[in-house]
């Protein structure tokens, strides 16, 4: 492990700067240093979405994303949605869907819906599926993530 150095990026619509290991998952940076615990991490190796967040606007696994990869950059995490017009919509439909069994995967998949509604305001089926495929959900709520996504993009319509 190198020493602490300072790691400097906005953390939702916040400047932050860290002093952490420049090789430290962004994960641990954000749970870790920076104390918001919305992110969950799942396998640490990117395979099961619990981890995701938006740097840039894109969805990326904080688990294998090194803090000094977001150096200058913007980050949000699920703490920042309920802010965002399209993560709002997002989380609303969640809701009305009863999507959340466990929970434990809920945040990597609204990030990475919310991330595809961003760029893709009228996902078809393939859209969603193919945008959602990192994501596991243990509890298998699949077709109730798919419903929510599409009204979440009605009602940004």
């Amino acid at each position: 492990m190198s020493s602490p150095q300072p790691v400097r990026f906005n953390l939702n619509g916040q400047g932050v700067n860290l002093a952490v290991d420049p090789q430290m998952p962004l994960l641990w940076a954000v749970r870790e240093s920076a104390g918001l615990t919305g992110t969950k991490f799942g396998c640490g190796a990117a395979q099961c979405g619990a981890c995701t967040v938006h740097v840039d606007g894109q969805a990326v696994r904080s688990c294998v994303t090194p803090v000094s990869a977001v150096a200058g950059r913007r980050v949000q995490t699920i703490e920042a949605m309920e802010l965002d017009r399209t993560g709002r919509a997002v989380q609303d439909a969640w809701v009305a869907h009863d999507v959340a069994q466990c929970g434990y995967c809920q945040s990597g998949q609204i990030m990475s819906a919310t991330a595809l509604l961003k760029r893709n305001r009228k996902p078809s089926d393939a859209d969603i599926d193919a945008a959602m495929a990192g994501n596991i959900c243990r509890c298998g709520t699949y077709q109730r993530i798919r419903a929510a996504i599409h009204d979440a993009a009605k009602a940004l319509a």
